[in-house]
């Protein structure tokens, strides 16, 4: 039976349910700066499986990972150019997917990378907080696949049900613009755009292309 936990009453239970959730290989649902994300534990191949089920998603789809801070993409990636410290510093937190060359090492199974990977810093306080504890959580909408992005937990619960063993109720999401999602693997490239421009992107990208 899936537990819910109203975040602004009482956080740090909401946190110790969620953190066990994920030690456990487990699915939860958390609130981001954008839509409430479906998530689980990054390192875990079961489970991340876990939520590409729970989406009716398969591997060609792996889902993004996200960080509590940019500090954390040296154990991810261990090429960062210039230019990727540039953006992290302009627009994270925030509705920003960077997509970076993964470290083969570390063994990361999200489904087919194509040894590269899509993180973000999300602009959440307590989803940061969340992160800090659980280290990097796969992260992709709480819905399942062909349906809306939950904004709300009623809507996550709905699609979702038991597949998720804690939901994190932070109110409504903030709407269903998605970010920007930014290949760095090679020349600078929008592959969707987002809530942040590809003219403010271009500040700190100079010779972004439009995708």
């Amino acid at each position: 039976m899936a537990q819910t936990f109203d975040i602004g009453s009482d956080p740090e239970a909401a946190i110790r349910a969620a953190v066990e959730a994920v030690h456990a290989g487990e699915c939860i649902v958390l609130p981001t700066d954008t839509v409430y994300g479906i998530g689980a534990d990054a390192f875990s191949a079961d489970a991340v499986r876990g939520l590409l089920e729970a989406k009716g998603r398969g591997r060609d789809m792996p889902p993004p990972v996200l960080i509590a801070d940019a500090a954390v993409l040296r154990s991810l990636t261990d090429e960062i150019a210039d230019e990727v410290i540039a953006v992290a510093q302009a627009f994270w937190p925030g509705p920003l997917t960077l997509i970076l060359p993964l470290q083969p090492e570390l063994g990361l199974d999200l489904g087919d990378l194509g040894g590269t990977i899509a993180v973000r810093v999300p602009d959440h306080d307590f989803t940061r907080e969340l992160l800090r504890v659980t280290g990097p959580l796969a992260v992709s909408s709480a819905n399942t696949t062909g349906n809306p992005a939950a904004t709300t937990i009623a809507e996550a619960s709905a699609q979702l049900g038991d597949s998720v063993a804690v939901y994190l109720d932070g109110g409504p999401a903030s709407g269903p613009v998605p970010s920007t999602i930014v290949d760095l693997t090679g020349e600078p490239t929008v592959l969707r755009a987002g809530r942040i421009s590809a003219a403010e992107l271009a500040v700190h990208l100079p010779g972004l292309i439009e995708g």
